[in-house]
């Protein structure tokens, strides 16, 4: 049985959603992507794209919004997985709700939706994959950031945890560990930076869309680090 063609693509407005999206057009795909607020859809670029299904109000922290709409999906080959969050606060900063906030952003929602996912996933197999981030791998480059780091370390290691369950099944599960993305918010909030150093965001999403690949036949319970030169 072959593959067919459909992926989702969580947080796929954004910066690297967007260059993901367009590495999936490009190889043939249709591209399903949920939507929390409708005004994200506004300055997508490829919202009206043939191949572009946008599903908006979707929260994906909430079980039953996720099930409803994976459900209402056709089988999947491949399920992507960028939307979350970030926090940056000192631990004496940060609360109870702060932790649990990225938590939920991050960690659940992947869960939610590799779940989702794998269940629309027929016997061709397909691939799952998530976005941790370098804290996630160098707990200590987290300081400063512990709830996003714990909330990212979580989703590496249900990476790999996936990987190994669901490989019978053939749905190869990985993730990726971006460090600072080169992107106009990032170059923003750090101008003294060495942009040239960070990896770009069309680059990071060709790594994604590898792993996502039937070209892909054997990675599988791996963080992949997508550092650039940082």
């Amino acid at each position: 049985m072959g593959i067919n063609k459909n992926v989702v693509i969580t947080g796929g407005t954004g910066q690297l959603g967007v260059a993901a999206t367009a590495q999936f057009l490009a190889s043939g795909y249709e591209v399903y992507i949920p939507v929390f607020n409708d005004s994200e859809i506004e300055s997508f670029e490829y919202a009206s794209h043939e191949r572009v299904h946008l599903s908006a109000g979707v929260n994906l922290t909430d079980e039953t919004q996720v099930v409803k709409y994976y459900s209402s999906l056709p089988a999947l080959w491949a399920s992507v997985h960028i939307a979350g969050g970030f926090a940056m606060a000192p631990l004496a900063e940060t609360s109870k709700d702060d932790f649990l906030r990225q938590m939920n952003l991050n960690a659940l929602s992947a869960f939610l939706c590799c779940r989702e996912a794998a269940a629309k996933m027929n016997a061709a197999g397909g691939r799952i994959v998530n976005v941790a981030a370098r804290p996630a791998l160098e707990p200590r480059s987290g300081a400063g950031m512990v709830a996003y780091t714990a909330a990212k370390a979580a989703v590496a290691a249900m990476t790999q945890a996936l990987g190994e369950e669901l490989a019978p099944r053939g749905i190869l599960v990985n993730a990726i560990a971006p460090s600072i993305l080169d992107t106009p918010p990032n170059r923003k909030a750090m101008p003294d930076a060495d942009f040239a150093l960070w990896p770009k965001v069309d680059e990071v999403a060709a790594t994604i869309a590898y792993l996502a690949s039937d070209e892909n036949k054997v990675t599988r319970s791996s963080v992949v680090s997508v550092y650039g030169k940082s």
